[in-house]
């Protein structure tokens, strides 16, 4: 790919050159990588997702997960319904201030995450890098992540 300050109107139209469309691809291959493995897990990608911020730190408020994950109420509410009814994680309202809800992860739930640390093993197989390469990657994609959205 030709540099910024190269590039002609012509070439700076050009799908390849785009990253816009560089992440979108990439998107859509890692989650034709996950699927199957998150099919076998009984999960769907945001649900996995979900399950990863838990098994960070159990008893977060829905609001709490909603800004990690940067999903609105709206998206994480069904979510976490069908969470609760595989038996993976139960909802309990705040006694004191019942608008706010805690989520925890049952047994089975924390039972899951043995089974799903495969699945960043599957990932760095995969993408035939190493791991100081994929987690400079994510620093890179967080960093743009960050600045598009300030």
């Amino acid at each position: 790919m030709a540099t910024p300050r190269t590039l002609s109107p012509d070439q700076a139209l050009l799908l390849d050159n785009q990253l816009c469309f560089a992440l979108y691809s990439a998107s859509l291959a890692m989650t034709k990588l996950y699927k199957p493995l998150l099919d076998e897990l009984g999960l769907t990608y945001p649900q996995y997702l979900v399950m990863l911020v838990l098994w960070e730190g159990d008893g977060l408020m829905v609001s709490e997960l909603g800004q990690r994950l940067s999903l609105d109420s709206g998206t994480l509410t069904p979510l976490l319904k069908r969470l609760e009814v595989a038996g993976l994680i139960s909802r309990l309202r705040d006694v004191h201030d019942e608008r706010r809800v805690h989520i925890h992860l049952t047994a089975a739930g924390r039972k899951l995450k043995a089974r799903a640390a495969k699945v960043p093993h599957c990932l760095l197989a995969a993408s035939q890098c190493s791991v100081p390469e994929l987690v400079q990657l994510t620093r890179q994609v967080r960093a743009l992540r960050d600045r598009l959205a300030a």
